[in-house]
């Protein structure tokens, strides 16, 4: 009932919305906020082993659509801030069992946090987001819209996960179980990152990124129809290509990628268990 409702909503969009219209968002908003519906969600018929939720970002669209520019700004006027009258910032209580270090950070309403997620200032989780359980994000990091962040996750200072909303079809950035994200990485454009993958410091991925794989003596890049899939445990580390047209030999050019060197193993878990101890 929602679906097709949020479906005619958007695709028949009134002269002004009415109580009911106002209602039917507050709800998609509601199970967004709880996690029981998601702009991405498993799938293990498709390669990526995601697909995308049209519907719901259409939802959340419609926020947009229907928001009026308000002030937001607190009551001591510590800050000046105006933004959509439906996107409020999240609010949480004790029983949630999240953890937001004092310092700035600001997490959008109609995302979801697990239990345990720890979140060190100052960071941002924008709508449509889903971020599992004690996953840490760290300073100065972003979670962008609709982007799907999985369990026991590291995302680590400064580091970058795109978000899309438009096209609705396009799926977000996916970061599955147990991935470390070191500082300054940046993920976009619907990549998928697997289970227990480990992305260095400074490692940038998008669909026109290849990943030369040197244990299986393989490139992983991103197709017309599927997005760029990181492999499970994989531990990857930026890299340069050389420009092989006449005038990149002439200079000495050479083109960011990202390269595989290993793949998980105990000496790596070990490296990165200090996290732990964080939560």
């Amino acid at each position: 009932m929602l679906h097709s409702q949020i479906e005619h909503l958007f695709d028949h969009p009134p002269a002004s919305f009415t109580r009911e219209h106002f209602e039917l968002f507050d709800e998609i908003k509601r199970c967004l906020n709880l996690g029981t519906i998601r702009a991405a969600e498993p799938d293990a018929t498709q390669l990526s082993g995601w697909r995308a939720n049209p519907w719901v970002k259409k939802g959340i669209l419609l926020g947009f659509r229907m928001g009026a520019t308000v002030d937001m700004s607190p009551e001591n006027r510590s800050g000046i801030f105006f933004d959509k009258s439906t996107y409020q910032q999240k609010t949480f209580t004790l029983d949630d069992a999240i953890r937001i270090v004092p310092g700035g950070s600001s997490v959008r309403d109609g995302s979801h946090l697990a239990r345990g997620v720890v979140c060190m200032p100052p960071m941002f989780v924008n709508v449509g987001a889903y971020v599992g359980e004690n996953t840490m994000i760290d300073s100065h990091a972003l979670v962008g819209s609709c982007a799907q962040i999985g369990r026991s996750c590291h995302i680590s200072a400064a580091a970058q996960i795109g978000g899309v909303l438009e096209p609705v079809g396009a799926l977000p950035v996916i970061i599955e179980d147990e991935v470390l994200l070191a500082g300054n990485s940046g993920v976009y454009e619907g990549t998928v990152v697997k289970c227990r993958a480990i992305l260095g410091t400074g490692v940038i991925l998008n669909r026109s990124t290849p990943v030369y794989d040197l244990v299986h003596d393989t490139v992983h890049t991103a197709t017309a129809s599927e997005p760029l899939i990181i492999p499970e445990e994989a531990v990857v580390v930026p890299g340069s290509r050389a420009v092989t047209h006449p005038a990149g030999q002439k200079w000495g050019l050479s083109l960011q990628c990202a390269v595989i060197v290993k793949y998980r193993d105990s000496k790596t878990d070990s490296r990165v268990q200090l996290e732990d101890f964080l939560r």
